[in-house]
């Protein structure tokens, strides 16, 4: 039961010591941990004296100020049933203390038995900081790594939800004869070291493993460390810069005028690419340009000297002028009234030392003059609500309700390109650069107040305050619905305490655990991010977990059924009996009975929208996912591109095919609005035959048709999600 040491404290960068094992349980009694009754004794007959009290069998164990690798060296012993062996066991530890030990004592505590053993602890991230944790223990807890992980200061729910987002559920039921473990007192428990971590900021970790549950579901930590910081650091990153006013961000997303600065005839330049795209996007407002020729470009005539421009007509200067010139051009721009600045220079923090300097000055210089900097090093902004494409790639989307802001250029083009294939629109994107001056929490913040905007959509990497951050973005969750995919990991977080706690608490796990908490839908990758976000600002939030799957294709219908059940937060609900009736009379005899539903192939002209409705009718029903539209329409394509047609009454039975499958998703989509519940369809037609008109049907309608069932249950479970923590939190729905 003793501690797998992980790493020196040396070699934890942390100025400090380890608390003896009775020194770290009294510090956790103070709040509220609950540990075995125990005695600390320094001799062999004194030892059998305490076991005699606390009652065998006892567990020995030598402890000292120095001692950390108790079962290494054999400084446990275990099942001691009287006090012969108690008193032979203490003579033994004893006699094993060396002088590097310091002074030691032996403590003997019972025996606490349990089929089940969990980890909890603190660790301080250095990004996050305080982290609570909670997971399944014992020597496997590092190989298991199931594990969950709040930012500090808990609240109830928190600690409820980690104990729910424990992958091993089945440990925590009854189990082998024992009782089901008391999740109030186990909540208790990570409230405890909440309170803790909060009170002493010199604790840098702890370290409670096991923490056995007993055969009445009891937890009791038997095996405690405490790790102290004796030069514990404030938090690194600096003071956080005022976001942008709304005006500022006005003249950046809707501006009445927009300058192209370095405006270029070569086709193949950014001067040239980005007045093209603004031109082609239809744009409304003022276009002007600055050109060292004043040559005409695309129809624009430009000028080579800012003066010569009209004042009070340009919000917006696009600038793809040489970093050298920037701060004179900035000076000149502000003159003229421009309020916001997107610059796609590059040779600034990206490129060294003098780089920095030069973008620090350039920031210094924008708030001086009150204009609002995108970038440096950045692609550009979108606005649909504007018909503004100010940008140097391609594409320019649908419009729709989804905000981006990226830290990758790459990421929002990838992000429009799958608005352009889903026709899932976007409201607002852009491409932070270097986030000079204008951060992705600044941009995601304006979002959230955002009248064309539902639903936010983020990339980050290279946190550097993730404490400040994680505050940013729950503020922006409890407005809106914020999907967030993250790429790279903080440095040094698996370094964060010599324990067990330290090797578990992965960057990752930690940042999961703060989005969790703020309430952030975090993706694994880009795909879902973006089916996440379209989700959002498509399909109303679910009022439950209950699903039901409605397919015409047998398999598709087991694996979706699998993969609901495989996800852990949504519902394969049991048909009601009353539901079943219904269906009785629409469907034959030999449908499945049972959910999936599984038409069986019974299907006749309005089988598909009578059932449909009867599911999302039912008071029981939360959601459904709706797999096999188009299939009609596959074959229809395939009579069409035969021979035969149109002859043979192809034509007809072509025409009918098609159309039934356009019903079937203008179907889910009207009662999925009828209903408020969300109604997903998935096809690998969606993506194998986008021009079959059922998948066609729902694009045409704003909504996204999902490539498979398992993609649907995934954009679903986010859905639930998030309608869970808006409901736990009392947030309006």
């Amino acid at each position: 039961m003793g501690h797998t040491r992980l790493a020196t404290v040396a070699a934890m960068m942390i100025t400090g010591h380890t608390l003896s094992e009775s020194a770290s349980k009294a510090l956790l009694r103070q709040y509220g941990v609950p540990l075995a009754a125990e005695r600390e004794v320094r001799s062999a007959d004194d030892a059998a004296a305490a076991a005699a009290e606390v009652g065998f069998p006892v567990v020995a164990k030598l402890c000292g100020d120095a001692i950390a690798h108790k079962t290494e060296r054999g400084l446990v012993k275990l099942r001691l049933a009287d006090a012969a062996a108690v008193h032979a066991a203490a003579a033994e530890l004893l006699g094993k203390a060396t002088p590097a030990d310091g002074d030691v004592t032996v403590l003997v505590a019972p025996m606490i038995s349990g089929n089940r053993e969990l980890i909890a602890g603190v660790v301080r991230d250095p990004q996050f900081g305080a982290n609570v944790m909670i997971g399944i223990g014992g020597v496997l807890a590092e190989a298991i790594a199931d594990v969950q992980f709040r930012p500090v200061p808990l609240s109830s729910i928190d600690a409820q939800e980690m104990i729910d987002g424990l992958a091993t559920q089945k440990l925590l039921g009854e189990l082998r004869g024992e009782a089901a473990v008391d999740r109030a007192a186990l909540a208790q428990v990570l409230l405890g070291l909440s309170a803790l971590a909060a009170a002493r900021p010199d604790v840098a970790s702890v370290d409670v493993n096991p923490l056995i549950i007993t055969a009445a579901g009891a937890p009791v930590a038997v095996d405690a460390l405490v790790e102290i910081d004796t030069a514990p650091g404030g938090s690194s990153a600096g003071t956080a810069r005022q976001r942008p006013t709304d005006a500022q961000f006005r003249a950046l997303f809707d501006p009445k005028g927009v300058l192209v600065a370095g405006a270029s005839s070569h086709p193949g330049k950014f001067g040239f690419v980005s007045l093209h795209n603004l031109l082609a996007s239809g744009y409304k407002g003022g276009v002007f340009g600055t050109n060292l020729q004043g040559e005409e470009v695309l129809g624009i005539r430009t000028v080579a000297d800012i003066e010569q421009l009209p004042e009070g007509q340009i919000d917006l200067v696009f600038v793809c002028t040489p970093a050298a010139a920037n701060p004179a051009l900035l000076r000149a721009c502000a003159a003229k009234g421009v309020k916001a600045a997107f610059l796609t220079s590059a040779g600034y923090g990206e490129s060294g030392d003098e780089g920095r300097v030069a973008e620090a000055a350039l920031v210094a210089l924008a708030d001086e003059l009150g204009i609002l900097l995108a970038g440096p090093n950045g692609q550009g902004v979108v606005s649909t609500p504007a018909s503004l494409c100010a940008q140097i790639v391609a594409p320019y989307p649908p419009a729709g309700r989804i905000g981006v802001a990226s830290q990758s250029g790459n990421f929002v083009s990838s992000f429009l390109n799958y608005a352009r294939q889903t026709g899932v629109g976007i409201s607002r994107a852009v491409s932070a650069g270097n986030a000079a001056a204008v951060t992705p929490a600044d941009y995601l913040d304006w979002y959230a107040d955002d009248e064309a905007t539902d639903v936010s959509l983020a990339y980050v990497e290279g946190i550097a305050d993730g404490r400040g951050l994680l505050e940013r973005l729950a503020s922006v969750a409890a407005r809106k619905p914020l999907v967030l995919v993250k790429g790279g990991a903080t440095e040094g977080g698996a370094m964060a305490a010599a324990s067990h706690t330290g090797a578990l608490a992965a960057n990752d796990k930690v940042f999961d655990g703060a989005c969790r908490q703020a309430g952030v839908t975090r993706a694994a990758t880009v795909e879902e991010a973006f089916e996440a976000a379209a989700s959002f600002a498509t399909q109303p939030l679910p009022k439950g977990p209950n699903t039901v799957v409605l397919t015409t294709a047998g398999g598709w219908g087991v694996v979706t059924s699998d993969a609901i059940i495989s996800d852990g937060r949504l519902q394969l609900m049991a048909l009601p009996d009353d539901l079943k009736a219904q269906l009785d009379t629409k469907l034959p005899a030999r449908w499945s009975h049972n959910n999936p539903v599984d038409c069986a192939g019974g299907e006749t002209r309005d089988t598909i929208p009578e059932v449909l409705e009867m599911i999302a009718a039912h008071p029981a029903v939360d959601a459904i996912i709706y797999i096999g539209l188009g299939i009609q329409s596959n074959q229809a394509r395939l009579m069409k591109e035969g021979q035969f047609y149109p002859d043979h009454g192809l034509d007809r039975i072509v025409a009918y095919h098609e159309r039934q499958d356009e019903r079937f998703a203008e179907a889910a989509v009207a009662l999925s609005v009828r209903y408020g519940k969300p109604i997903l369809c998935a096809t690998e037609l969606a993506v194998a035959d986008p021009d079959n008109p059922g998948p066609r049907a729902v694009r045409a309608a704003g909504r996204l048709c999902y490539a498979s069932g398992n993609r649907a249950v995934t954009a679903l479970g986010h859905l639930w999600q998030y309608a869970q923590f808006r409901q736990r939190r009392g947030l309006p729905g």
